[in-house]
């Protein structure tokens, strides 16, 4: 992988912070960290969970102010300056959740809020839509203004919002976790918009839990630990080891090392048989084993979430069959899937797996409160006594159960949510995306557990886009295109060239071949 050059040490600094500190009824967030971006330059930012990153973004973004410390653009003290102030001398950022409305075209999203206007103080849109276009065609992925949002992918819609930062004038771009979404080409796109953004001198702060997206774009590299500043190093004199050191704090070795192979007489627990459901899955069908970890890869919109909430009853199927420790599964709902023994980590853990207002207990007790209630009342101790303990035993960092759960770090969510669904005592386990958005410390803790609910007999199917995850984790690896099944492959002697390839919908391939020939 080539590391693109970093930009000149002695160029002048289109942003620095000095010495921010930030608290939070008394629990220190930031302390004094400091932190500097060059024009052209893209400076990523990595830590755990709970290391600082979002208050740090935050606090440059006048979010949240900060309790001391300096922040300078270009030599300017702007530290008590107002978010409007802040975003009129450059500063936007594109988070991961890209707010942008879905029924309105390209060009209103882009100048939501400040719509270029007639000497008459009508909506020129005229102006706007030309305006837009230019936006769009200076990121070198040109699309129509003129499309609906809804109707794009989400890479395009990524653009979108990309485009309007920069129609803020902006200057310093924060780009939180842009890649968390994306597969294969999806990502070279990305990379393509960050390259022409260094190239019109715009600075970048990139944050991303994906280290291998640092050595790939990024020309120096901060990392902050327990809200903490830890240091800063040129990408291209840092190895992956040693960042993931600086991280943790520890030397964490391999990522995962798988447990023991599947038996070769583990019963099967789940069989699915010609699953068809309108345009997002075609004739699908596969068996997992107890205790075996069964990996689904494939680029966004091939399929993948759709066949677990097939399999869940979240929607409704076309034609197919689904088979249950042996016996015909027919389910109305994730309620009856549930009962059965069929449990599922969402993609989306905020919006579909936890209700963030709840307690930490709470929420890892909402799938058992039926049957932890007899005559109409909840046996409320009980319950709690038994998701504390799941809780416990997967080291949920949280000073006390009865705390929301939306104050807890990604990783630490992600438990909650999966001790939810082991307090069904389920014999099949679909996981969506078990690691997205989750540092490297939380996502070997969660690596462990899969190991551990695989001795235990569980059959696990994990759906991931980030193939060296799928390669780890997986005892057969299964490849979807465009809703069907391409491949099955063994990880031990296949790679993530052979999966991706396999992955490419038919028409994609020729047409990128065709782009070859041209």
């Amino acid at each position: 992988m080539t590391v693109p050059p970093a930009v000149a040490p002695n160029a002048p600094l289109l942003l620095k912070a000095v010495g921010l500190t930030k608290r939070f009824d008394g629990t220190v967030a930031l302390e004094d960290v400091s932190f500097d971006l060059r024009p052209g330059e893209v400076h990523c930012l990595v830590g755990e969970n709970g290391a600082g990153k979002s208050t740090l973004i935050k606090i440059l973004t006048a979010a949240h102010r900060q309790d001391s410390g300096q922040i300078f653009v270009n030599g300017e003290d702007v530290s008590q300056t107002s978010v409007r102030a802040r975003r009129d001398i450059g500063i936007s950022v594109i988070y991961q959740d890209l707010n942008l409305i879905p029924k309105l075209t390209v060009a209103q999203n882009i100048f939501l809020g400040h719509e270029p206007r007639t000497k008459r103080g009508t909506l020129d849109k005229k102006r706007m839509y030309r305006d837009a276009q230019k936006l769009i065609d200076d990121l070198g992925i040109s699309f129509p203004a003129r499309s609906r949002v809804d109707d794009l992918g989400i890479s395009l819609q990524q653009l979108t919002a990309t485009a309007r930062a920069l129609s803020l004038n902006g200057k310093i771009l924060i780009m939180d976790e842009p890649s968390a979404v994306l597969v294969g080409n999806e990502l070279e796109t990305l990379f393509s918009v960050v390259r022409r953004l260094k190239e019109q001198g715009i600075g970048v702060i990139y944050i991303s839990h994906r280290l291998e997206e640092v050595f790939h774009i990024g020309d120096r590299v901060s990392v902050l630990r327990d809200g903490k500043y830890v240091g800063t190093q040129d990408v291209a004199d840092i190895t992956t080891p040693e960042l993931v050191q600086m991280m943790v704090g520890r030397d964490l070795g391999e990522l995962h090392q798988q447990g023991q192979p599947v038996p070769a007489d583990a019963p099967e627990v789940l069989r699915v048989e010609g699953v068809t459901r309108g345009r997002v899955l075609d004739d699908v069908s596969f068996t997992l084993h107890a205790g075996e970890v069964l990996g689904i890869a494939g680029l966004v919109g091939a399929g993948r979430t759709e066949l677990a909430r097939a399999i869940m009853g979240l929607d409704k199927r076309d034609s197919g069959t689904i088979t249950y420790l042996g016996k015909p599964l027919k389910i109305r709902g994730p309620a009856q899937a549930v009962a059965r023994g069929l449990s599922l980590v969402p993609e989306d853990r905020r919006a579909d797996g936890l209700v963030p207002v709840l307690s930490v207990r709470d929420n890892a007790a909402l799938s058992v409160v039926g049957r932890s209630s007899r005559a109409g009342f909840v046996r409320f101790r009980a319950m709690y006594d038994g998701v504390a303990e799941l809780c416990r035993q997967m080291s949920v960092k949280v000073a006390d159960v009865r705390n929301p759960v939306s104050s807890l770090s990604g990783g630490n969510q992600q438990k909650v949510v999966l001790a939810k669904c082991l307090a069904t005592d389920c014999r099949v386990l679909i996981l969506d995306e078990p690691t997205v958005g989750i540092d490297v410390g939380a996502k070997r803790e969660i690596y462990a557990l899969i190991d551990d609910l695989k001795q235990r007999g569980i059959g696990i199917i994990v759906i991931s886009a980030e193939l060296p995850e799928i390669l780890a984790l997986s005892d057969r690896i299964l490849v979807m295109a465009a809703g069907r099944m391409t491949a099955e492959l063994d990880p031990r002697t296949t790679s993530q060239e052979e999966i991706l390839r396999l992955a490419i919908p038919p028409m994609l391939e020729l047409a990128g071949a065709a782009g070859d020939n041209r």
